[in-house]
């Protein structure tokens, strides 16, 4: 599998990703991985019909993709992973997934959440998976589109700390 962009956005499949992200990346595959999508049928029914032509959208929870990972039939697919959250992909990373570079497209505000950016909310879980992957060494990058100037998260964590 070739990890061409590993995004955190909690919409997953939509306008920014279907039009621009699919494009500058030239993946064949979106791989959306979440627990909570995957265990709903009308879910993972909407998120493949919003897929672009010719792009090939799979839904599954964050241990199915450790399972196929590794799978022959995966070799040489350049691939998008989507995630709502930094936890999944810390957990992908732990299981030994290699991912180099995250970006955050949006994490939406909810109840316990605090923004950091217009459209980033982040709670303790959030910032302490975004530190580990940062101990790791993968680059986290804020970002709504590919013209978008390149913000390090971690960065702005620590301005709003």
């Amino acid at each position: 599998m070739d990890i061409k962009l590993a995004r955190i956005d909690d919409r997953l499949v939509h306008g920014q990703v279907v039009t621009t992200w699919t494009k500058i990346t030239g993946i064949s595959r979106i791989l959306v991985v979440s627990d909570e999508a995957a265990g709903s049928d009308l879910r993972k029914f909407l998120l493949k019909q919003a897929s672009p032509p010719g792009v090939k959208t799979n839904v599954m929870t964050v241990e199915k993709l450790i399972e196929i990972s590794n799978h022959s039939l995966l070799d040489n697919v350049k691939v998008m992973l989507l995630f709502t959250n930094p936890t999944d992909v810390s957990q992908l990373v732990k299981a030994g997934l290699p991912i180099d570079k995250v970006n955050i497209g949006g994490m939406k505000f909810s109840h316990g959440k605090k923004m950091i950016t217009n459209f980033v909310s982040v709670d303790e879980t959030d910032i302490e998976a975004f530190k580990f992957l940062s101990q790791q060494g993968i680059e986290l990058e804020i970002r709504k589109v590919p013209s978008d100037r390149k913000i390090n998260l971690i960065d702005v964590l620590k301005k709003t700390e």
